[in-house]
Formats: structure tokens, C-alpha cells, sequence
């Protein structure tokens, strides 16, 4: 395990950064450790809704983790508003960052995350496999 400290800057979409990091690195699985920051806009979709909601103005990252894979990263966080509100839910496009986001990410290039269909859940769950030859 390899583990980067990243930082985004004003006006990063943080999702697509973080998958474009994945991308660029070639690896097929990492987790998001530890993740701190402000954002000016936050898109997240709360436990049991289908739409992410949409947060704008100063907003403070409170906590940020997940999973990084080509299929389809699966990120939490929360977030505070200039009032002490906190919001926490799934991580949607359009988490645009205001001043900087600090994100700490393991990489995990002996493994393979991906995204398949579970029937149990009826979602796309993660599936975990370790990379042949390493």
C-alpha cells in the first residue's frame, strides 16, 4: 500500500479529481482515507433518496472516505454550513471545492475494486479481487 496526500484547489469538481487521480495513476483500487477542506457547492444524496440535494454557499468538509475504481467510487461526506448545520451523504458530481481540499489517498495496486449488480441489495455493490501476479 502507497498512500498520496492531494490538494485540490478553488473551482475542482471534487469527485471528478478524485477519479481522474485514479485514472492518471493506472490503479484499479484506493481508498479515500481522510478528507478536510471548503467547498462553495455540495451535491449529495441523503440515506434512502434516489436525487442527490444540492448545498451552496461556505461550506466546511467535516469528513470525507470512501472507495476510488474505475467503475464507480463510492464516497461519504459531511460537511458543516457557516451556521454549525452538518450534512453527510453520498458524494455527487458538483461537490465544487472554494479554497482547498486536502484528501489523503491509500492505493491498493495489488488489488482490483469494481462495481456488480448484487441481488440482494439491487445495487451495484463492491466487489474486491486481488490482481494476478502481485
Amino acid at each position: 500500500m502507497d498512500a498520496t496526500p492531494l490538494r485540490l484547489n478553488p473551482g475542482d469538481d471534487l469527485r471528478h479529481a478524485l477519479d481522474a487521480a485514479l485514472a492518471s495513476r493506472g490503479c484499479t483500487a484506493a481508498f479515500v482515507v481522510a478528507g478536510v477542506g471548503s467547498l462553495s457547492a455540495a451535491r449529495l444524496r441523503f440515506a434512502g433518496v434516489e436525487a442527490p440535494e444540492s448545498l451552496t454557499g461556505d461550506l466546511e468538509i467535516l469528513t470525507l472516505t470512501g472507495t476510488l475504481s474505475p467503475d464507480g467510487s463510492h464516497l461519504h461526506m459531511s460537511v458543516a454550513d457557516a451556521r454549525g448545520s452538518v450534512f453527510g451523504g453520498h458524494v455527487a458530481p458538483g461537490c465544487l471545492v472554494r479554497t482547498t481540499a486536502e484528501v489523503l489517498v491509500a492505493w491498493l495496486p495489488e488489488w482490483r475494486l469494481a462495481r456488480e449488480f448484487n441481488r440482494a441489495t439491487g445495487y451495484a455493490e463492491l466487489a474486491i479481487r486481488k490482481v494476478e501476479g502481485r
